[in-house]
């Protein structure tokens, strides 16, 4: 498929001082059809509105995907994507669970590449900043009735960011949710399709007035088992050892929680992907068996988790500060990402030269 290339006309000025988290966007966005079974039309163009029917499928049934990546450049100059393959291929693999066509990803992985070398100067260079990368896909089949559309739109668009949270790395704070779910088996939480976050809001904006950050899910079956938090999944350190939710099918399979384990393990510490009962948990924080709570996905790397809202009682982990194993594991993964340590498992993509 041909890539064709129309450069804005009029470019934006850069961004100064704190940039906050997905509120600024660059000049140019990546956009491809499908129609009459086949992807087409490909182009990097100007960033701009689109101009949507009403009926189409996506205000109405929700058919969409999206992932989330990033774009480092270092003082060396280089621009460095991490795991972008990863991505894609885990968007199709949403978009197989409703009914999404896929994507060619080594096309859409060229696309991006050319994408993120022509807004070069819009990434950021300070430390904790990168270019977050936001590709969707959504229904745009212009007929009321519930079925699979046959139109959609792929797009990428890119944002300049800083840390996820207005803290920064200081340690976050969890609600644990008992009355809400996020997921069920067989359902669509272990993909990343936006339905799943517009269910997520209400518990969300509870976590919040209560002075929380994020909510920690729970299963939808037994309301017993730790499942993963807002935009995250979790990781905790029992009785000395690094334990993680099981992928059991209503769980995102992040790319960080998958970078995380290896570098684990690359380092001789087991990571148990197993149950977690919220109860040995919040047990475990009492009896000091649980030492550490720190969660993983893009947006953030790694946040350290300082407390822990249960039922009417409010639980301390690590004294409150960021632990040895969050502390490592944001250090290696930052440090590969941006380059100021070596990447032994090849997830960077050096662009550009």
């Amino acid at each position: 498929m041909e890539l064709k290339i129309i450069e804005a006309k009029n470019k934006k000025q850069k961004p100064t001082g704190a940039l906050g988290f997905g509120k600024i966007f660059t000049d140019h966005m990546f956009v491809m059809e499908y129609e009459n079974g086949a992807w087409g039309n490909a182009r990097i163009q100007p960033y701009a509105p689109f101009t949507l029917d009403p009926s189409v499928a996506v205000f109405h049934y929700a058919q969409a995907i999206f992932e989330g990546t990033k774009a480092y450049k270092n003082e060396k100059g280089e621009i460095r994507l991490f795991r972008p393959r990863d991505n894609f291929l885990r968007m199709n693999d949403s978009g197989d669970r409703i009914c999404i066509p896929p994507i060619d990803v080594d096309f859409v992985l060229q696309a991006l590449e050319k994408l993120v070398l022509l807004e070069k100067d819009w990434i950021p260079t300070e430390n904790g900043t990168a270019l977050y990368i936001r590709p969707s896909i959504i229904a745009v089949d212009p007929v009321l009735g519930v079925h699979a559309s046959h139109k959609y739109i792929f797009f990428i668009i890119l944002s300049p960011v800083g840390a996820y949270y207005a803290h920064g790395l200081e340690p976050v704070g969890l609600y644990v949710e008992k009355e809400y779910v996020r997921a069920s088996k067989g359902g669509t939480g272990h993909h990343k399709v936006a339905g799943n976050y517009a269910a997520s809001l209400k518990a969300g904006e509870k976590a919040i007035a209560l002075g929380y950050d994020q909510v920690m899910w729970l299963d939808a079956k037994e309301h017993k088992y730790v499942e993963e938090v807002g935009s995250m999944n979790i990781f905790f350190v029992l009785n000395g050892k690094v334990v993680t939710p099981a992928l059991v099918g209503s769980i995102l399979p992040g790319i960080t929680r998958k970078s995380v384990i290896q570098l684990f393990e690359s380092k001789g510490i087991a990571v148990e992907e197993r149950l977690v009962e919220i109860d040995e948990v919040m047990q475990g924080i009492e009896s000091g068996a649980c030492t550490e709570i720190f969660g993983t996905g893009t947006a953030a790397v790694i946040s350290p988790v300082g407390r822990v809202g249960y039922g009417e009682r409010e639980y301390t982990v690590c004294g409150g500060k960021m632990g040895e194993y969050s502390s490592m594991a944001y250090r290696e993964i930052t440090g590969i990402q941006t380059g100021k340590l070596p990447d032994p498992f090849g997830w960077v993509k050096k662009i550009g030269g």
